[in-house]
């Protein structure tokens, strides 16, 4: 089983509709980075994704370097700036599609957004 998991940071406290854009960047982003056998793969399962949440940029940064260290696609999105946030934060992580079980060991204790 293929899953995605998008982190987001709560110490931002994005309006809805922002945040979802966030999310919506992070998914892509990672899937792009995933390559078409695993996206297909995931797409065939129903494209499973679970959105969690974290403190702040350290714990979101923590995220990327064990995702990265477990070669896993990631996409760490960085806002332009142009509507609520400074131009650069650091707002979603996608991480995934991969194999659930990898993404589990990894993200598996946070909690659902």
């Amino acid at each position: 089983m293929y899953k995605q998991v998008i982190l987001v940071r709560q110490d931002l406290k994005m309006p809805p509709g922002k945040m979802s854009v966030q999310v919506a960047h992070a998914s892509i982003d990672a899937a792009f980075k995933a390559g078409k056998e695993i996206v297909g793969k995931w797409a065939k399962e129903g494209m499973k994704k679970v959105v969690l949440k974290v403190k702040d940029d350290n714990e979101i940064m923590q995220y990327f370097r064990k995702a990265k260290k477990a070669k896993l696609p990631i996409g760490l999105i960085k806002d332009a700036g142009r509507t609520f946030l400074k131009p650069g934060t650091i707002t979603c992580l996608g991480i995934g599609p991969a194999e659930e079980k990898k993404l589990d060991t990894i993200t598996g204790k946070l909690k659902i957004l």
